[in-house]
């Protein structure tokens, strides 16, 4: 679709919901991916710098997670433009995207719309190596080491001995430095959950928020649990909104746009790049859009033919990866 078209998408959600909207999609296409990461917060704030003075702004919101740090950060520079922000979901938006939510006034979800649990996995240079490639570390997921232990109280009783042998158990297996940096993240995804509960419009009480972050945390049992809207709103209590008919179409027309220009469908697969000996490309993987701009995450590469041993081999070299600012 044209960028006439989307702009006019945009302008219609904005005269709708009286507010002004920022597209935020990180790519989810298979071999090609991006994350929500630090690095988006100068982009959003540029976005942020061209808005007119308004009462509302939207983050059309499209993810599947990562660094949890950065929505305490993100949602923290868009109040510093408003005072009441809101989140539109259109699909997905999970783990660090459903952070973002949290620290939302409202959060407009579709049909399609879905959250997720907000139990990170971590890696650091003490966790477990891969064994199907030893220079990567495994990640270790918080719940399940917690649900470790949960599984032997229950199994043993609060018994010190045997929780002592337990702990040398796990701790032979996932060195024990890993193990403390998984309890900081425990500590820390809960704090930040709160944090942003506490960024809110509407306060909630410390007991409704407590219940809104161990049922993120704790007690969806899955990381790939999927939240629809209504679960979110009667069993969770979270500000959902949900638009009429009109506004879901223009909202799924929206997503259905950008999943179409950053294929999220197609597998990428260089072979289809080029049939030439050698070839540069650039692919882009996530975008952030408004009607003031647009800003392109993209990877930039090399893709080569090659024979070795009388076979046909292909080798992608990522030479560069990032933001570029389009118009």
């Amino acid at each position: 679709m044209a960028r006439q078209q989307r702009l006019e998408m945009i302008q219609e959600i904005e005269r709708r919901r009286n507010s002004s909207v920022i597209c935020y999609i990180t790519g989810d296409r298979e071999n090609l991916n991006t994350r929500i990461a630090p690095d988006v917060i100068p982009i959003v704030y540029r976005h942020l710098e061209k808005l007119p003075d308004q009462g509302r702004i939207d983050i059309f919101l499209y993810t599947r997670g990562g660094d949890v740090i950065t929505p305490w950060r993100l949602v923290q520079l868009i109040r510093e433009y408003t005072g009441e922000f809101s989140v539109i979901v259109p699909f997905r938006s999970y783990s660090a995207g459903t952070l973002i939510c949290l620290g939302a006034d409202q959060i407009v979800m579709t049909r399609m719309g879905e959250l997720g649990p907000i139990d990170p996995s971590v890696v650091n240079a003490y966790n477990p190596e891969d064994p199907c490639n030893p220079s990567a570390r495994m990640p270790v997921n918080i719940e399940d080491v917690y649900s470790y232990f949960t599984l032997a109280a229950e199994t043993t009783g609060v018994n010190c001995d045997a929780m002592s042998l337990i702990f040398s158990v796990l701790a032979r297996k996932i060195h024990p430095l890993a193990l403390g940096n998984v309890h900081r993240n425990y500590l820390l995804i809960r704090s930040l959950a709160k944090k942003l509960l506490g960024l809110r419009r509407f306060g909630l009480s410390p007991e409704n928020a407590q219940m809104i972050v161990d049922n993120l945390t704790e007690k969806l049992y899955a990381h790939n649990y999927t939240i629809s809207r209504r679960e979110a709103m009667e069993d969770m209590g979270l500000p959902v909104f949900y638009p009429d008919v009109e506004l879901e179409r223009i909202i799924w027309a929206l997503y259905d746009d950008f999943a179409k220009e950053l294929k999220l469908a197609e597998t990428f697969d260089p072979r289809e790049i080029t049939n030439e000996h050698r070839r540069e490309f650039e692919v882009p993987a996530g975008v952030v859009e408004s009607r003031y701009g647009r800003d392109y995450f993209i990877y930039s590469g090399l893709v080569e033919r090659k024979i070795q041993n009388g076979e046909n081999q292909i080798n992608v070299d990522i030479i560069k990866q990032g933001w570029q600012m389009v118009d």
